[in-house]
């Protein structure tokens, strides 16, 4: 008896209750952002057609760590997503509106010898994906991502850093010579001095930063050379280079330079901001992102600034290569965040890419907004506002 009353019990709680049902989750109508003046220049139109963006991490980006050391290399791609990539996730972006995806790629767990020969196996499958993104009809940038103990920013380690850059990227940049600008290539994913005070934050007056900066621009800089003496279509294409950590300030900072480049105005700088930090990256944090209070937008109308001010005002493209807001069981924030933050950055040229590492369950950086194993989206309404506000038609600007 006891164990049918459990049972009735629990159909009853599972049962949904009259005046109870779930508050609807709404795109916001965004109304309060004015449209900047963008320079009429090749660069800035290519930046338009990208439009919004989706990451495939957790992917090909996914390294080698204590407990899979001594797995076969092809296992990686589903060592930390759990799911092969497949056309139909590309055709599903395409399809709902997304111009650009960002395939992040991990090389050192698949390379050999001194001049770091990467494995036919792994580059294949990497070019598969590529085309996969590109037969949709989608932009591609593709880069160096989990390498950072092989491209250490220091005057100690510059030597064999460079080494890397250039052996990896002859090889990559030799493999897709012949890919028009629908490809474009990314030196490094966020390049830091790891282990130090200073990893994750960027400070002009600190030794180490400065240090760390000029190797940045020397890295920058051997790698738009590596990529133009290949020629083909590499002589031209579009590539994306970070400042240190990839944040804004890295790239603010006087001390970033562009690499001198012997094609016109092909240069993307690449930026990624989780901001506002305590909404949108911070485990606890908070949860809630408000759209009428100044204190969480003005954070975010800074950096894109700061973006457009040095660089897009001045006809240099850039990216925001990164962004979006972990699952706090705060669906209506997000899509909040969401619409406003695709909205600024619209206004002001800049293409921004959701960070999604297929993760929907447990306590970590639940960043999923597709479904890869079912190949549908997991929220549709923050697609939705993205989507919606990658073609923002802004206010006109103030008099």
């Amino acid at each position: 008896m006891k164990r049918m009353i459990a049972i009735l019990l629990f159909l009853v709680m599972a049962l949904p209750m009259a005046g109870c049902a779930q508050e609807e989750v709404t795109v916001p109508d965004i109304q309060n952002i004015y449209q900047f003046d963008i320079p009429d220049n090749e660069a800035m139109a290519f930046l338009k057609k990208l439009g919004v963006g989706w990451n495939l991490g957790n992917t090909f980006d996914a390294i080698k760590q204590g407990w899979n050391a001594n797995a076969d290399e092809m296992t990686l791609e589903t060592s930390w997503c759990g799911v092969m990539t497949t056309p139909e996730i590309f055709q599903l972006l395409k399809e709902a509106g997304y111009g650009v995806v960002r395939i992040p790629v991990s090389w050192h767990d698949h390379v050999s010898g001194p001049d770091h020969a990467i494995s036919d196996r792994w580059m294949n499958r990497v070019q598969e994906v590529v085309d996969y993104a590109l037969d949709a009809g989608l932009y591609v940038i593709l880069n160096i991502h989990h390498d950072e103990d092989q491209f250490l920013p220091t005057a100690a380690h510059y030597a064999e850093s460079a080494h890397y850059i250039e052996c990896v990227w002859k090889q990559i940049a030799a493999r897709f010579r012949d890919y028009d600008d629908h490809l474009i290539m990314e030196s490094m994913n966020e390049p830091r001095v790891l282990y130090t005070d200073y990893e994750w934050v960027f400070d002009a007056n600190n030794p180490g930063c400065v240090e760390a900066a000029d190797c940045l621009n020397k890295l920058n800089q051997l790698f738009v050379d590596t990529v133009r003496a290949d020629g083909g279509c590499n002589a031209d294409r579009y590539l994306m280079v970070p400042g240190y950590d990839a944040a804004p300030a890295g790239v603010l900072t006087d001390l970033f330079q562009l690499p001198a480049d012997t094609a016109d105005n092909r240069i993307i700088v690449s930026a990624h901001a989780y901001t506002p930090y305590n909404f949108a990256l911070q485990e606890g944090g908070v949860s809630k992102f408000s759209l009428y209070g100044a204190s969480q937008t003005s954070e975010i109308a800074q950096f894109m600034n700061g973006l457009y001010n040095k660089f897009i005002a001045n006809g240099i493209p850039a990216i925001i290569g990164e962004f979006g807001a972990r699952d706090k069981k705060n669906l209506q924030d997000r899509v909040d965040f969401a619409a406003w933050y695709t909205a600024a950055a619209s206004a002001r040229n800049l293409p921004c890419l959701w960070w999604d590492n297929n993760a929907a369950k447990g306590n970590g950086e639940l960043f999923c907004i597709l479904n890869r194993a079912k190949c549908e989206f997991l929220y549709p309404q923050i697609v939705e506002a993205m989507i919606r506000y990658a073609g923002y038609d802004a206010m006109p600007a103030k008099e």
